[in-house]
């Protein structure tokens, strides 16, 4: 039975598990290399840990750029092939092969151009912005491979190849592990050799991508012919692709923001403190995205089929499953909080202001599931708008006024409520939309 046939008869629950038990894995191993490359880099001190911090908001801004194209494509690939139209899928791959290049290309351009001052602008002092300089210079350099490998790695669960996808994923996350303290400690490369490390794991990545889609292994195949640049086509992309990418965008920002306000509150300490705090929360995360992965291309295609039944029951078994994952990491970040810092960095001072602020930050893990997973049904079904607002909603609408305003009072403890507040607020937005969006599907269904 080919995917197509069992995107559109097989049960759900055995459905979900075989395309989002490979993403998961993946997800996990990447966030793994993350743990691990935060874990070597806050061995070299807590001001290596602060460099990272001040990196993310750019570093956020070039995954973002990969979504806005991976994404993008993978939907409408993924409606494409539910209605049987694989030539049109197929130039819509063309296409985000030649736009992610062209994008990622010229980001790295722009970045490295204006690295300097936007790291001052993303709160660096003197004492930290050497740290930063080189751990971005390096990642902006791998800016192509990065675009190339995720975009398209996402495109792979999309056409329904999950178990090529999470191999190609693991082995870009394995080289990374491997050559981490190489680079780091034995060539003496320090945080340079962290960022040299995930480029080349980055490499490898997009190098197994293109042999995927380059020898047609899977559904799908790259073709020259499907290179020339189509306006309908690269709309229909970013229209979609917007969402995941502001989402970005927006994290991006909302680091800008966070970072100087817990430099203003904290200094450079608290800066640290939050990169190690976001590495652990993105461990938890991880498994939620990659359900969301594996959730996208069957709830796409059964929209796409009109089989409204099986888009809900899908919707329903992911975010149960979200939320179990999301609680899970809710109650060890709650009950051995200071074992998981100690993992990335022993400095008293870090640890002890760590350790306030995950308790508090990461209070509102266990609504975050469901949130993630129903703001992402609204992306796979086409509805850009209302993915774009929910994704917004979070971590701009609410999270950003509460990030300026709470510090003037409570200092930095006001930094750390900001967080489960919006994320709170969010969720009851999205059940209220999802709410009615289940009512129009029975609507149209009867």
């Amino acid at each position: 039975m080919s995917n197509n046939e069992l995107l559109r008869t097989e049960k759900i629950g055995k459905l979900l598990f075989k395309f989002s038990l490979p993403a998961i894995v993946g997800m996990l191993v990447n966030a793994l290399y993350n743990v691990v490359d935060r874990m070597y880099i806050g061995w070299l001190g807590p001001l290596a840990m602060t460099g990272i911090g001040l990196s993310l908001p750019l570093m956020t801004l070039l995954m973002g750029l990969s979504m806005l194209v991976g994404i993008g494509s993978g939907a409408r690939i993924s409606i494409r092939l539910g209605q049987n139209r694989k030539d049109d899928a197929e130039h819509i791959l063309g296409n985000a092969f030649v736009l992610l290049i062209l994008i990622m290309a010229s980001a790295m351009v722009l970045g490295l151009i204006f690295k300097t001052p936007l790291l001052y602008l993303f709160g660096a002092s003197s004492a930290t912005i050497d740290y930063a300089d080189q751990y971005l210079t390096v990642i902006l350099l791998g800016s192509v491979f990065q675009g190339l490998g995720f975009g398209l790695t996402g495109v792979m669960r999309s056409e329904g190849s999950p178990k090529q996808a999470m191999l190609t994923t693991l082995a870009g996350a394995i080289t990374n592990i491997i050559l981490d303290p190489i680079f780091i400690f034995a060539l003496g490369m320090g945080i340079r050799g962290a960022a040299v490390a995930t480029i080349i794991s980055q490499f490898v990545t997009m190098a197994l991508v293109l042999r995927h889609f380059g020898k047609g292994k899977g559904h799908l195949k790259i073709h020259r012919k499907n290179f020339k640049l189509d306006t309908g086509i690269i709309a229909s992309i970013l229209s979609i692709g917007m969402s995941p990418f502001f989402m970005q965008v927006a994290a991006s920002i909302v680091t800008v923001v966070s970072n100087n306000a817990l430099k203003s509150t904290g200094g450079d300490i608290a800066i640290g403190a939050m990169t190690v705090i976001n590495a652990i929360a993105i461990f938890f995360l991880m498994p939620i995205f990659g359900l969301n992965q594996g959730t996208q291309p069957i709830v796409g295609y059964n929209y796409g089929a009109k089989q409204y039944d099986r888009v809900k029951k899908t919707l329903k078994l992911a975010i149960l499953a979200g939320t179990c994952v999301s609680t899970t990491g809710f109650l060890l970040t709650q009950f051995f909080t200071e074992q998981l810092i100690h993992i990335f960095n022993s400095d008293p001072e870090l640890v002890s202001v760590a350790t306030h602020g995950m308790k508090i930050f990461l209070s509102m893990l266990p609504v975050i599931g469901f949130q993630i997973i129903s703001a992402n049904y609204f992306q796979a079904v086409g509805k850009a708008p209302k993915a774009i607002f929910l994704s917004l909603l979070r971590q701009v609408i609410v999270l950003i006024p509460l990030l300026i305003i709470l510090p003037k009072f409570f200092g930095l403890s006001g930094v750390w409520y900001a967080g489960p507040a919006a994320d709170f607020t969010a969720s009851v937005v999205t059940a209220i939309f999802l709410f009615h969006e289940m009512r129009h599907l029975d609507e149209v269904q009867a």
